[in-house]
């Protein structure tokens, strides 16, 4: 869960930078990165990289229906 989280938190604070959204949904975000992405126990490093990598495409995906 700290890949999601931190991956969800650099492209939410990045949207936030460029005015795409507002402060306050960073949070919300975040929040639902975290109950949609499966937790893994003990994940490889690909099993990480892979991770992160959805995440970001999870949070754009997001981002993007908010306009």
């Amino acid at each position: 869960m700290p890949t999601v989280l931190n991956a969800a938190n650099e492209i939410a604070v990045d949207a936030f930078l460029k005015e795409k959204i507002k402060f306050l949904e960073i949070e919300s975000l975040i929040e639902e990165a975290l109950e949609y992405i499966e937790v893994i126990n003990h994940p490889s490093l690909d099993d990480i990289l892979s991770i992160d990598q959805y995440t970001r495409e999870f949070v754009l995906g997001k981002i993007n229906c908010m306009k």
